[in-house]
C-alpha cells in the first residue's frame, strides 16, 4: 500500500459547460502542481445542479462516457502522470441517462465507470427525473497509485454500499457530491444536517477501516447554497483536513493507506462480521409483508 497523495477540487459552475471543463482542468493541474497523484472533482462539474428543476432540455448536457469530456481528461491525466476521478452526466442511449464517475488512470487510460445507485428525490433535487439507477453494481479500480472505489453523493447515506466496496478491496473511498442548504434555512439546521453528512461518511471509514475522501461543490444556485466542506478521513474517521464552506479550494494530502492494516488489526470489525447472520439485510422491512 503505502502513502499516496490526494487531491480534492472544491469549485463553483457555471451555465457554460466548457468553461466549467477548463476551469476543472486548470485545478487539476494546481493539485498536480501540489504533488497529487490522484485528484477527484465534484459531482457533476461540468454544470450548474441541474436537478433543482425537471426540465427536459437539460438531457442535452448528457454525453457518452467515454466521450468528450474523458478524451479531454484522459490527455491531462497522461500529461501529468495523475489519476482522474471525473463525475458527469452519461447518455446512455436514447431516452436512458446515469450520474455516472469515470475514473483515468495516470497514464491517460480510461479504467472504466461507476453509475450511482442510490438517486434520491428531494425539493430542489429531482434526480430520478434524470437518472436510471447504476446498473453495473458497486465497483473498485485499480489505479497506478491506489484500488480505490467510487460512490456518488446520495451513496453517501448508505452504510451497505460503503461496506461492498471496501469488501471488494478499496483502499480509499471516494464521494464526488453535490449537497447543499436551501437559502431560506436557518443556521442551526445548516450545522445539523452538515454535522450529519460528515458523521455519516466518518463511520464509514472507521467501521471499513478504509480512508475516506468527500469533495462537494460551493457557491449559490437556484435557492441552494452549496456547502463545501470536503473533507479527508482517516481510516479511524479523524478529519485530516475540512475546507470552507463558500470558497473555491485545491488541497492536496498524503494519506498513509498502511494505517489501515493498523486499524483493521486494532479494531477487527472486519473478523468479527457475523455473515451467516446478515441475510435479513436483502428485505426492505422486517415486517412480514
Amino acid at each position: 500500500m503505502g502513502k499516496v497523495n490526494v487531491g480534492i477540487v472544491q469549485m463553483t459552475c457555471t451555465a457554460n459547460k466548457q468553461e466549467n471543463l477548463d476551469k476543472a482542468i486548470v485545478k487539476v493541474r494546481e493539485a498536480a502542481a501540489k504533488g497529487a497523484q490522484i485528484v477527484c472533482l465534484q459531482e457533476l462539474f461540468t454544470s450548474l445542479y441541474f436537478c433543482d428543476v425537471e426540465d427536459y432540455d437539460n438531457f442535452k448536457l448528457a454525453e457518452a462516457i467515454p466521450g468528450p469530456s474523458t478524451d479531454a481528461l484522459q490527455k491531462v491525466a497522461g500529461e501529468l502522470g495523475v489519476v482522474i476521478i471525473a463525475s458527469l452526466f452519461e447518455k446512455r442511449a436514447q431516452g436512458v441517462y446515469h450520474n455516472t464517475t469515470a475514473v483515468l488512470d495516470a497514464d491517460g487510460s480510461y479504467l472504466g465507470k461507476y453509475r450511482k445507485m442510490h438517486i434520491p428525490d428531494d425539493p430542489g433535487f429531482y434526480e430520478k427525473f434524470y437518472f436510471t439507477p447504476g446498473d453495473l453494481g458497486y465497483k473498485v479500480f485499480k489505479t497506478k497509485f491506489a484500488t480505490i472505489g467510487v460512490l456518488i453523493c446520495w451513496d453517501q447515506w448508505y452504510p451497505e454500499a460503503a461496506r461492498i466496496t471496501a469488501l471488494m478491496g478499496a483502499e480509499i473511498l471516494f464521494y464526488p457530491t453535490a449537497i447543499g442548504w436551501a437559502t431560506t434555512q436557518d443556521e442551526a439546521t445548516n450545522v445539523k444536517q452538515y454535522n450529519a453528512w460528515q458523521t455519516i461518511q466518518r463511520s464509514h471509514a472507521v467501521a471499513n477501516g478504509v480512508h475516506v475522501v468527500s469533495v462537494n461543490r460551493v457557491g449559490e444556485e437556484a435557492g441552494v447554497k452549496f456547502w463545501g466542506g470536503s473533507f479527508f478521513a482517516d481510516p479511524f474517521g479523524e478529519v485530516l483536513h475540512q475546507t470552507t464552506v463558500e470558497q473555491e479550494e485545491v488541497i492536496v494530502k498524503e494519506l498513509d493507506l498502511d494505517q489501515s492494516d493498523y486499524y483493521r488489526s486494532h479494531w477487527p470489525f472486519l473478523r468479527d462480521r457475523r455473515i451467516d447472520s446478515y441475510q435479513p439485510i436483502t428485505k426492505r422491512l422486517l415486517d412480514n409483508d
